[in-house]
């Protein structure tokens, strides 16, 4: 299976609609991979607490449209990072979109663990509630969102529920860059899955992002690694391995919690 993750900064000084069309175009480029994925809130940037009321989109909105289009055109997978949603009672949720290689909106995820504690996105959005994972032909995909990663019941629900790889786009500040790596790893290794962690390069509101998107297998080895700048980190890993590592080391079977 081959995926592609695509790094990109949120540069201030671009409008939403040129980040589109960029992206959009970055997404074509990655014809021929198997599963395509983008990093949060890249349209308005993970820091960026002031432009989210502003920037926020209905979930069938422009971003919708656009992504929905670059997925039929490149014939891929695609997980399209985040959006901030507006639903119809105006409450904001960061909320991923996922399209099939037709193009269809085949599942959203609302992100469940807010950033902030008493500011920013804890207290401008919403919470999500419900798991989600995807099927695709090689793999079930668990999904999950950047602060998400430091809470490992909720990817031993997304087990249960099947996955064998978890896709997580982030807005990761780079002052905390070696949890990035450490937890990516960690959910790796105890829940034996992959893990494909997508985040940003640049600065985001004045808030260094880790760039770093990785790609780490059962075992918790590291398949790839993108630096900080901007990049598309390709890598082709085969999703059998997972039951292989679970055959081989059954520790998911000694659960008792």
């Amino acid at each position: 299976m081959r995926a592609s993750l695509i790094q990109i900064a949120v540069d201030e000084g671009e409008s939403v609609e040129s980040r589109r069309r960029r992206m959009a175009s970055l997404v074509r480029e990655q014809a021929g991979a198997d599963l395509v994925v983008l990093p949060e809130l890249w349209t308005t940037g993970a820091f960026a607490f002031e432009e989210f009321a502003g920037q926020a989109e209905p979930l069938e909105g422009p971003t919708h449209e656009v992504m929905a289009k670059a997925a039929s055109e490149a014939g891929v997978w695609l997980h399209a990072g985040s959006i901030p949603e507006r639903t119809s009672d105006g409450t904001l949720y960061n909320t991923s979109l996922l399209f099939s290689p037709s193009g269809e909106r085949v599942a959203t995820y609302r992100k469940i663990h807010r950033f902030g504690f008493d500011k920013g996105e804890a207290v401008l959005m919403g919470r999500g509630e419900d798991l989600v994972t995807v099927r695709l032909p090689e793999t079930t995909l668990g999904v999950a969102t950047c602060y998400d990663l430091r809470f490992p019941e909720l990817f031993r629900g997304l087990v249960d529920a099947g996955a064998e790889t978890l896709v997580i786009p982030a807005g990761w500040p780079e002052r905390r860059r070696d949890h990035w790596t450490l937890l990516a790893r960690a959910r790796a290794v105890e829940n034996q899955v992959f893990v494909l962690a997508c985040g940003t390069a640049g600065t985001h509101a004045r808030v260094p992002q880790a760039g770093h998107s990785i790609v780490v297998d059962p075992w918790g080895q590291v398949l790839a690694e993108a630096g900080a700048g901007e990049e598309v980190l390709t890598v082709e890993f085969d999703p059998g391995k997972v039951a292989v590592t679970r055959e081989q080391f059954p520790a998911l079977k000694d659960r008792v919690l």
